[in-house]
């Protein structure tokens, strides 16, 4: 007896868990495909193509005003329906109106305006941002730091899977050896307390799960900042202790930006910028800036030569004179 097909959600979260994307690209996929479908009628993807296509893509810049990247974001999760899902050709995609790209330049604290945002935190959260300064990372590379990505002799840290899937390796900086150090014994006494009780599994990338069972419950696979609570992993269903979640930070970093009398629009990944920006200013060469960042391009990274604080992009006001 021929078993019913699956419905086309369904097997879309299938093939994105199969090519191992990550479980936001994934939600994220579902919610274009779901919100392409309910555009056009609640009609079936295979019985509709570029033409649909454009039009959605286009009411999103149009109609909703959405930003470049969210448009794309929406091509890319289509495409990927089509192209891998369905196996179809959608077409040509000749005259999509593009969302406007603004050409923004970063915010960056000063580092007075730095360490008065941190000075406002403490515990865990303080620690993160710290991190998120002190060394350059992005906010979901800090939440998904693992115990044996921290190298406290070299004084370095390795990001693992950055953007772009990519690995790097970043300066851990000296002043958090000790505060981290203390930490840890905090994470390993929970861990402990985890495995007493049945539990002490982390998420593990990939295969290696499979490949190595044992490896979920090893000290050096904890996340560095686990959540308070278990927690139930929707891609099926063990009960595991995942990593704080972002917006526990991203509150928290808001609330001390407000009561730091700090007066501009700063974020957690603010801390980021302001990193790049002052190795730049203390002189430290373009390149080796990049690759702390990880950026693919050095154009992406000479973005903070434009903010650095020289007042005027180092030109003598004549009122000045």
């Amino acid at each position: 007896m021929e078993q019913p097909q699956k419905p086309l959600l369904e097997q879309l979260r299938e093939l994105l868990r199969s090519r191992h994307y990550s479980l936001r690209t994934e939600e994220s996929y579902l919610d274009w495909v779901r919100r392409y479908v309910i555009f056009h009628g609640k009609r079936h993807p295979r019985d509709m193509g570029a033409d649909e296509m454009l039009a959605f893509l286009n009411h999103l810049a149009v109609e909703l005003n959405v930003s470049a990247s969210t448009q794309n974001q929406a091509r890319c999760a289509l495409l990927f329906l089509y192209r891998e899902l369905l196996r179809a050709d959608p077409g040509e995609l000749k005259g999509i109106v593009a969302a406007k790209e603004p050409q923004r330049l970063p915010t960056v604290l000063t580092r007075a305006e730095a360490r008065a945002v941190i000075a406002e935190l403490s515990g865990v959260y303080q620690l993160m941002a710290q991190l998120l300064y002190g060394s350059g990372l992005r906010l979901m590379e800090c939440m998904r730091l693992r115990v044996k990505d921290l190298d406290f002799d070299l004084h370095q840290l390795t990001v693992r899977d950055g953007k772009g899937m990519h690995d790097r390796v970043t300066m851990l900086p000296d002043s958090l050896t000790g505060p981290l150090r203390e930490h840890l014994k905090g994470v390993r006494l929970l861990h402990a307390q985890d495995l007493a009780e049945g539990y002490g599994e982390v998420y593990l990338p990939f295969a290696l799960a499979r490949k190595s069972p044992g490896s979920a419950r090893a000290w050096g696979w904890q996340y560095v900042f686990p959540a308070d609570q278990r927690s139930e992993d929707p891609r099926g269903g063990a009960v595991r202790r995942h990593h704080i979640h972002e917006s526990a930070l991203q509150r928290a970093v808001r609330d001390a930006v407000r009561a730091s009398g700090v007066a501009k629009h700063a974020s957690c990944h603010t801390f980021r910028h302001s990193f790049a920006t002052h190795l730049i200013e203390s002189g430290y060469d373009i390149r080796t800036v990049q690759e702390l960042l990880g950026h693919a391009d050095v154009k992406t990274t000479m973005i903070y030569t434009h903010v650095l604080n020289r007042g005027g992009r180092g030109v003598r006001s004549p009122l000045d004179e």
